[in-house]
């Protein structure tokens, strides 16, 4: 244990120097550091939601709003096949939270049924009468109300990350609902127009029936929308569109704000899939001259009229907004639409004060622990605790510079680690030179002694430092939030805190035993 080949110490110098370097630009504002030469280190620590201020939302899915989307699907599927088979119903509708139907004719029910048993596999149907009830099973709705949760947790993270904010916590709170908490947010409001739309987008044609602007009557198979322009150059305030939809915003891969070379004014350009712009081009082919409506979450956001066939499956979108109203646009489009509305139940802003105070009180707390550490050491242990304290000085450089490289997220429990950590780091140590003691009563030579000190404490550092290394893993992986926060620092410093143990620091004593080669050893 005594001999320290070069390569070891080249690797203890090389790394020590490293976290040197890569903690140092925390010591300096972020504008002084931008101004580094690119070949130095730029990142800071990413402080938490708790540290530097942000945006916590606990948002609810509206999953009732899925079910009964599921619902006019089946029955727009139970018209269609009732119409293909020529029997002829009444009421279709639904009931109860269930699709029903009457058959006029009584020998047509047999018939009916099942035609309609194999619309859907995860639906049950039952007869009474001439009346056919079809019902999802209870697997099926649990399924759709999962994959609507787990695709609105997909798409508020995009969402999200469009907007370029560094580790969100976006995570599922029990049936419905879906924690999101967002560090160092500058407008919140923004942040909650973006997540609270649903952003589904489609395109319909616009009835012949509009220029009557008569809203009291709706034509079969059209409905009233409001205009997003309405008062603009004279636009009215609602639009009469065909119920179909001709193309889905669910074929879009990719949206981007722009502006119009003719008038300068914003504009979101889009681009579909093939089968998307095939739908486009045939739509736009057969319908030139008429206005074709682009409907985003239940408004006209734009009208205009097809002057020529659009066949490359990409155009834009042109209306009353501004350079900030089209870039949200964009990324909201890109993202993807909700599958289900979602409300804010609960909001809390926590300000940058109040984390700048938690900074604060962290340092105070790791500054009083490292003090009181140092000195005991020193006291405890003379000339090997000072080296042992010079060695925690250089861990705390190497903890701040890991969290630097891996981004990791400090939170007020990641603090808390820091400080635990601490105390830990100088554990090895405290074994190492107790050992080392043990050995100088037994009538060992200094070598020996410290040979054999850290021979055998090697073991039980190890097995110590595994084993909380473990505890600090699976903190991670099955906690969340502040856990996840204390697990990281914690992980962290256990790693460097045996890198310092049982190389700096016998590298410290190792070098000073080869220099001044001592009768008696100051521990």
């Amino acid at each position: 244990m005594i001999y320290f080949s070069k390569w070891k110490i080249i690797l203890v110098f090389v790394v020590c120097t490293l976290g040197l370097a890569f903690s140092a630009p925390n010591f300096f504002e972020k504008k002084i550091v931008e101004g580094f030469p690119d070949w130095l280190p730029h990142k800071h620590v990413s402080l938490g939601l708790d540290l530097q201020g942000g945006s916590h939302l606990l948002l609810e899915v509206d999953v009732a709003s899925v079910m009964t989307e599921h619902l006019e699907s089946l029955i727009d599927s139970i018209r269609s096949e009732l119409r293909k088979a020529r029997i002829h119903y009444r009421g279709l509708g639904i009931t109860g939270g269930d699709a029903s139907v009457s058959i006029r004719e009584s020998g047509g029910v047999t018939k009916a049924r099942n035609l309609l048993s194999k619309i859907d596999n995860d639906t049950n149907i039952s007869v009474d009468g001439n009346t056919i009830t079809i019902s999802f099973t209870e697997r099926a709705w649990v399924d759709r109300r999962n994959a609507a949760l787990q695709q609105s947790l997909e798409i508020i993270r995009r969402r999200v990350d469009e907007t370029g904010v560094r580790e969100p916590t976006i995570q599922r709170q029990g049936d419905d609902r879906i924690l999101l908490q967002v560090p160092g947010v500058e407008d919140p409001e923004r942040l909650k127009a973006l997540i609270g739309k649903t952003a589904k987008m489609t395109f319909h044609l616009v009835h012949e029936r509009n220029i009557d602007q008569d809203y009291a009557r709706t034509p079969p198979g059209a409905r009233w929308l409001p205009n997003q322009d309405a008062g603009f150059q004279g636009q009215p305030k609602k639009i009469l569109i065909k119920r179909r939809v001709m193309v889905s915003g669910e074929d879009l891969v990719d949206a981007q704000p722009g502006f119009d070379q003719r008038d300068n004014q914003p504009i979101v350009s889009f681009r579909f899939n093939a089968r998307g712009g095939k739908k486009f081009g045939d739509v736009t082919a057969a319908n030139v001259n008429r206005p074709f409506a682009i409907v985003l979450d239940g408004t006209v956001i734009s009208a205009p009229v097809i002057r020529e066939p659009i066949l490359g499956g990409s155009g834009q979108i042109s209306g009353n907004f501004n350079v900030t109203q089209a870039q949200d646009l964009a990324l909201l489009l890109r993202a993807g639409a909700l599958p289900a509305p979602l409300t804010i139940l609960e909001e809390r802003t926590v300000g940058p004060g109040l984390g700048a105070d938690s900074i604060a009180a962290g340092k105070i707390a790791s500054i009083i622990g490292m003090v009181l550490v140092v000195v005991f050491m020193a006291l405890a242990y003379g000339l090997f605790g000072l080296m042992a304290d010079v060695a925690l000085a250089i861990n705390m450089f190497l903890i701040l510079g890991g969290l630097s490289v891996l981004q990791a997220t400090l939170t007020l429990p990641g603090i808390a680690g820091i400080v635990l950590t601490i105390g830990m780091a100088v554990d090895a140590n405290v074994l190492i030179f107790e050992r080392i003691r043990e050995e100088v009563r037994s009538g060992r030579t200094p070598i020996n002694a410290i040979d054999a000190g850290y021979g055998r404490a090697l073991t039980t550092i190890i097995d110590a430092s595994v084993t909380t290394l473990i505890a600090a893993v699976l903190l991670y992986i099955f906690g969340s939030g502040p856990v996840r926060g204390f697990a990281v620092t914690l992980a962290i410093g256990i790693v460097t805190s045996m890198f310092t143990a049982i190389m700096l620091t016998r590298l410290f004593i190792v070098i000073w035993l080869r220099r001044f080669r001592p009768s008696v050893l100051p521990v």
